[in-house]
């Protein structure tokens, strides 16, 4: 089960968007395989533990970014875990990572991203699998 996400519609370069370039980007058919850059992302993190032990660096600098972005109320954009209950129509009551401006109050507003049809399937797609994971662990 893969829940992550990603907004390949989003993407751009100094403004010019990735899927005008390549509308396969992100599929089965994207012949520069951009699909498995997003597996590499995913699987980092594990690689990063094996080799390391840990990956307190990273943390650690998060979470001065974050707490920069709370203290001088930055607004600053990050991925967050946050209720996603009415986000792009989402009606489980689920946290999941979304991006979100960061401020004294902890998260100001949720980015209203435009997803394509298929984004948004599979972003209802990860809420309800996620949602349903949690129900049938009975926390």
């Amino acid at each position: 089960m893969c829940i992550s996400v990603v907004v390949w519609s989003g993407m751009n370069v100094a403004g010019v968007r990735l899927s005008d370039l390549n509308p396969d980007i992100g599929t089965e058919k994207d012949a520069e395989r951009w699909l498995d850059i997003h597996r590499k992302v995913i699987d980092s993190a594990t690689e990063v533990i094996k080799l390391k032990g840990y990956t307190s660096w990273a943390i650690g600098l998060c979470v001065s970014e974050l707490t920069a972005s709370i203290l001088r109320n930055k607004k600053s954009i990050f991925a967050l875990s946050t209720m996603a209950k009415g986000f792009q129509g989402i009606e489980e009551e689920i946290y999941i990572s979304l991006p979100c401006a960061l401020a004294e109050n902890g998260v100001a507003s949720v980015v209203q991203l435009r997803l394509t049809d298929t984004e948004k399937a599979k972003l209802h797609k990860s809420a309800s699998e996620l949602a349903e994971l949690f129900k049938s662990a009975k926390l």
